[in-house]
């Protein structure tokens, strides 16, 4: 999730009801310990200011969910000197990056590189838990191993070992990255094996995923990644259903529509219009993949660079674009 999900995002996605907490992009931890200002560059909520802000001094969204800040790196010296630099500046919560597919991440041995070999997991998890000892909590993801699933449950039983206070596993290998199937089934392997909460993760896309994740993996939650993005909408499905049984009506148009605009209007106050508008795009193309206006309004709107026409195409009907983005019809 590096690069979507910064402070505003996270803002915006909590304001509605379903999500329990939410975890920073990445911090990249190499061989130093970094100064507080990355800290705050990446998890906004921990700054002084935001703190005293708030309703508590606590790290957490105006809405109040918990932000729980996440670090990724290999070497247990250094994350363990970031960790105690961040439970200084006062994080609730960290987070240990064991999935990210990413090549340019894996190649500079971060990420899902580590699960080769189950023992770096554990001396990771165990080098960030000592550090902080018991005052805050250590959690970690991973997934189901880097080329294929035989280290799984052994990298799974590293990150209990090294004093992981939960685990999310992303139900897919590295090399399989993003691709379906999300194997839930193996998720279930590994949660009869540990003593610590495990949680589903990968392709839940919708309430009917939601249930079926569930209901292989038998994990009682589940984390949203792209998700959310691709519909703000979901957790709060989720969260009604489980409440009292019923799905409510699919995400609107309109209202992905106002989230985007509140997220181009938080933005313009720091970066340029054409900045804002590439992050709009970026969003827009996470939406369009699950939703046909959102595919309708990105083709659209793709090559458009100023912001105010683009909020204008976000917000008109269908027949109401000028010609050079007109909105072409779906193929059935």
């Amino acid at each position: 999730m590096e690069g979507v999900i910064d402070a505003v995002t996270r803002d915006l996605l909590t304001r509605e009801e379903g999500l329990d907490w939410t975890v920073t992009e990445f911090v990249r931890v190499v061989d130093t310990r970094l100064p507080p200002r990355v800290f705050y560059k990446h998890c906004l909520e921990l700054h002084p200011e935001a703190r005293r802000a708030g309703a508590q001094d606590a790290v957490t969204t105006p809405s109040g969910v918990p932000v729980h800040l996440q670090l990724l790196g290999s070497d247990p010296a250094a994350l363990a000197a970031n960790a105690r630099q961040a439970l200084r500046l006062g994080a609730i919560g960290l987070d240990l990056n064991f999935g990210c597919p990413a090549k340019t991440v894996n190649r500079h041995d971060g990420g899902a590189s580590l699960l080769r070999d189950p023992r770096r997991v554990q001396r990771v998890v165990s080098a960030v838990s000592e550090a902080v000892g018991d005052q805050i909590p250590v959690t970690a993801k991973i997934r189901l191993g880097f080329a294929d699933r035989r280290l799984a449950l052994a990298c799974a039983q590293a990150a209990e070992d090294g004093g992981a206070r939960h685990l999310v596993v992303h139900a897919r290998t590295r090399n399989e990255g993003y691709r379906p199937p999300a194997h839930w089934e193996w998720i279930a392997r590994i949660r009869h094996h540990l003593t610590i909460p495990v949680i589903a993760n990968g392709d839940i896309w919708t309430l009917a995923d939601y249930w079926k994740a569930r209901s292989l993996s038998g994990c009682e939650d589940v984390m949203l990644g792209r998700a959310v993005l691709a519909d703000p909408g979901l957790p709060a499905r989720i969260r009604h259903w489980q409440r009292c049984g019923e799905q409510l009506p699919a995400t609107t148009w309109r209202h992905r529509a106002a989230i985007l605009d509140a997220y181009a209007h938080r933005q313009r106050a720091t970066l340029p219009d054409k900045v804002v508008v590439a992050l709009l795009k970026q969003w827009l193309n996470q939406m369009r993949g699950r939703d046909g206006e959102a595919a309708r309004r990105f083709q659209a709107l793709r090559r458009e660079t100023r912001l105010t026409p683009f909020l204008a195409g976000l917000h008109a009907e269908p027949g109401g674009l000028a010609p050079s983005t007109a909105i072409p019809a779906l193929a059935d």
